[in-house]
C-alpha cells in the first residue's frame, strides 16, 4: 500500500511539473513573440516586427471610424530601420494563455501619447503568431 501511494505521489507530482513546465514554455514562447513586435516597432525595424505576426494577421481599431489593414502592411509600410529619437517605454502588461491560444495587453509609451495593444496570439505549427491586433491611442492626458 505504501509503495501505490508514494508511486501515485511520483506520477502526481510529474504530471503537474511537466505541465507547468509546458505553460512556462509557452509563456517564454510568447513573451519572445512579444519582444519581436516590440523591438521591431521600437527601431523601425520591418524584418524583426514581422517575425511577430501570422500572414494573415489583422490590425483594427477606431480613429474617426473603424479601420481595418494587414497587421504586417500596416505597420511596416514606411519602416526605413531608423530607430526612433525619442525614448519609448515598453511594458507586457499581462498575457493570459488557454491552450493554443493566449491574449497580450502591451504599452507603448512615446513622449506624448502611449499605444495600448491587445494582442490575439495563436500557437501555429508549433510557432506562437500574433493573428490579429486591436489598439487605442491614448493621450497623456487621460
Amino acid at each position: 500500500m505504501k509503495k501505490i501511494l508514494i508511486t501515485l505521489i511520483t506520477v502526481i507530482t510529474m504530471t503537474i511539473t511537466t505541465e507547468t513546465h509546458a505553460q512556462q514554455t509557452d509563456l517564454e514562447r510568447i513573451e519572445t513573440t512579444l519582444n519581436y513586435y516590440l523591438t521591431g516597432l521600437v527601431n523601425n525595424d520591418a524584418k524583426t516586427l514581422t517575425k511577430a505576426f501570422h500572414p494573415t494577421a489583422t490590425m483594427k481599431w477606431i480613429g474617426k471610424d473603424y479601420k481595418e489593414v494587414n497587421a504586417i502592411e500596416g505597420l511596416t509600410k514606411g519602416m526605413d530601420g531608423t530607430p526612433y529619437k525619442e525614448k519609448i517605454k515598453t511594458r507586457v502588461v499581462s498575457v493570459n494563455i488557454a491552450g493554443n491560444t493566449a491574449s497580450a495587453q502591451l504599452e507603448i509609451q512615446f513622449p506624448t501619447f502611449t499605444y495600448v495593444d491587445f494582442m490575439h496570439i495563436l500557437k501555429v505549427e508549433e510557432q506562437w503568431k500574433i493573428v490579429s491586433k486591436i489598439f487605442h491611442t491614448r493621450q497623456d492626458s487621460e
